[in-house]
């Protein structure tokens, strides 16, 4: 995991920091005297949680990103958003989509505390399909589809920046970090309106035959230990993410990530019951070890499935 700080109150330090942490900017304060800059990064490979505080009011002119960035606003305001002659103004609880990663923007950001949460386009391709299969998946609105989706969000990024990235221990651990991201890309693609199409085409129906299935099923059992996307299990079972998707549906009534996640719940379960009093095992330990970050969730899912606690079955009991 990556942690970076930055405190300045000179407006042409900042603007070289914002420069190198996002893309090539231009900035401009038009406060009589330009005050103080305060931001702190959390990040793992493919995602970046930052909170920012601007005691002044800066304008912004940025070339393309590369990510999809995020904006969710704590305090102040964003005022003449501007993307390919698209203009809006976002205020407090505010949950936004900056601009596509291959477009510049600007603005103005008047006195604010906020958070830009960045993440690889990429992700969004690990967890749904595009228009034909080989298309990147792309947000087509910047403002969520309703309240409740912006409400789900921002408490995702919430969760990710204060139970992931809090802890160096934890986010480093592969599993979690890529179940994290996954977890992120997917409230986006809820959230935002997007070119991702769930619904199988003939081709996909046709391939989500059982001995398809059963290639998905064995990959998954073989590396339930790494880091491993819906993509990645499609891959090997040589058919699209919607004709795998399909297929589970149809066949397992589940989805693939929850297999995945099932998979990796009985692992857990086993090293539990291996661990025993003594061995000087964790629950938490072994709840990261398979992915599992939240241990009061881990908890709740073991317990719906074997009927106890972990820390029963650790114990002994």
């Amino acid at each position: 995991m990556d942690t970076l700080t930055f405190d300045s109150a000179d407006l042409e330090v900042t603007e070289d920091f914002l420069s190198r942490a996002y893309a090539r900017m231009r900035i401009g304060s038009s406060t009589p005297e330009a005050g103080r800059a305060r931001i702190r990064r959390s990040a793992i490979a493919p995602v970046s949680v930052d909170e920012l505080a601007l005691d002044f009011d800066m304008s912004y002119a940025v070339t393309p990103l590369g990510r999809i960035c995020l904006c969710v606003v704590h305090e102040g305001t964003v005022r003449e958003h501007r993307v390919q002659g698209v203009e809006d103004s976002f205020g407090p609880g505010d949950v936004v989509l900056f601009a596509p990663p291959d477009l510049p923007y600007s603005g103005r950001i008047c006195r604010a505390r906020y958070n830009i949460t960045m993440l690889d386009p990429a992700l969004l391709d690990q967890v749904a399909a595009g228009p034909d299969g080989a298309r990147p998946v792309r947000l087509t609105g910047h403002r969520p589809r309703s309240a409740a989706a912006a409400r789900q969000l921002s408490g995702t990024i919430r969760h990710l920046r204060d139970t992931v990235l809090c802890d160096p221990e934890t986010a480093d651990q592969p599993l979690i970090a890529a179940t994290a991201a996954q977890y992120l890309a997917a409230s986006v693609l809820t959230a935002f309106p997007n070119t991702a199409l769930p619904e199988p085409t003939a081709t996909d129906r046709r391939d989500a035959h059982p001995a398809m299935l059963r290639r998905a099923l064995a990959f998954i059992d073989d590396h339930a230990d790494q880091p491993v996307t819906v993509a990645d299990i499609a891959a090997a079972a040589h058919v699209t993410v919607r004709a795998l998707q399909y297929a589970f549906r149809q066949h397992l009534d589940t989805t693939p990530l929850a297999h995945l996640r099932a998979v990796r719940l009985a692992h857990a379960h086993r090293d539990l019951v291996a661990a025993g009093p003594g061995s000087g095992e964790t629950v938490t330990a072994i709840a990261a070890r398979w992915g599992f970050h939240h241990p009061g969730r881990f908890a709740a899912v073991y317990r719906d499935t074997y009927r106890r606690s972990p820390h029963t079955t650790l114990s002994g009991g």
